[in-house]
């Protein structure tokens, strides 16, 4: 099995890993490979269209999809659908219920990564873990390892990431996956994740991905003033990414300096994003308090 795979040229190895990393408009503009199979061709047209859903162009997903695309890229507008118009996720929702239940094709892995994303989205990780737990690539292996992390179970990641390894150690998900449950961790392994992300920035072109991973790490480490460099930097790439403006709130309350304007942007551009929503309480909380002394 190793010896065929590795006879094989990975045509997609680049294609994946600026998905993977971030590099997001790289992995469209270098999309047009020659001589892919059938397979390879419906996997580099997913890869490229949630690439175009990562960068918020949900409508030209919508639209270049039709209804006789294969279930892989059906899945992938599923995501479009379920990301452009959040008041009618429902919809979205049980279409996705409906196709996950179908024998034909419940089981196949990009539906069932999508699911895994939608229910991760809708903070349902029993749900999501109901079609991404047996895994079968290295993307539901890396997505297993996120919805443990987030249900404060590293244990289970850790198992996750240790199948990864015995996978492909080398793997950009498996690093990343690495970096992941080290931050989670914390202590002594935050500056094992740093290293992770330093060797990345050192591989490849500086992504808002690699500089948020560096930047969480530093301030985790109380290197405030780095993590301000290096999170500016990812504002200059995409002024509107949350996790940035997410980071600096934080970074600039750590370094005394006003939020205000970072705290607007994100309001603005993703009202749903979990510090907006404890921002939120924490406003009205802080009102009623003032009724009440009132």
């Amino acid at each position: 099995m190793a010896a065929s795979a590795a006879a094989a040229p990975d045509h997609l190895f680049n294609l994946r890993n600026n998905f993977y990393l971030g590099a997001y408009q790289a992995a469209i503009n270098y999309s047009d490979l020659p001589h892919l199979s059938p397979d390879d061709a419906v996997e580099r047209d997913c890869l490229v269209y949630r690439s175009y859903i990562a960068l918020g162009s949900y409508q030209l997903v919508i639209n270049e999809i039709d209804s006789s695309a294969a279930t892989p890229l059906q899945a992938v507008k599923l995501l479009a659908l379920y990301l452009s118009s959040p008041h009618d996720k429902e919809s979205t929702i049980s279409s996705l219920k409906e196709w996950l239940a179908d024998p034909a094709i419940g089981n196949n892995p990009i539906l069932r990564l999508i699911a895994g994303i939608i229910f991760m989205h809708e903070e349902d990780y029993n749900e999501a873990l109901k079609h991404t737990n047996a895994g079968g690539t290295m993307e539901l292996h890396a997505l297993n390892v996120q919805i443990f992390i987030k249900m404060h179970r590293s244990d289970y990641a850790e198992r996750q990431l240790r199948v990864m390894q015995q996978i492909d150690e080398d793997h950009t998900l498996t690093q990343l996956a690495n970096a992941w449950l080290n931050l989670a961790v914390g202590g002594s392994k935050i500056q094992e994740a740093y290293l992770i992300f330093q060797d990345f920035s050192e591989k490849y072109p500086m992504t808002v991905l690699i500089l948020n991973g560096k930047a969480v790490c530093c301030m985790h480490m109380g290197n405030f003033d780095e993590a301000e460099t290096l999170l500016l930097e990812a504002l200059n790439k995409d002024a509107k990414d949350p996790e940035t403006l997410a980071n600096l709130i934080v970074c600039s309350l750590h370094l005394g300096k006003p939020s205000s304007r970072y705290v607007s942007q994100l309001k603005l551009s993703h009202e749903d994003h979990i510090l907006v929503k404890r921002l939120s309480s924490a406003e009205e909380s802080f009102e009623r308090a003032l009724q009440s002394v009132a």
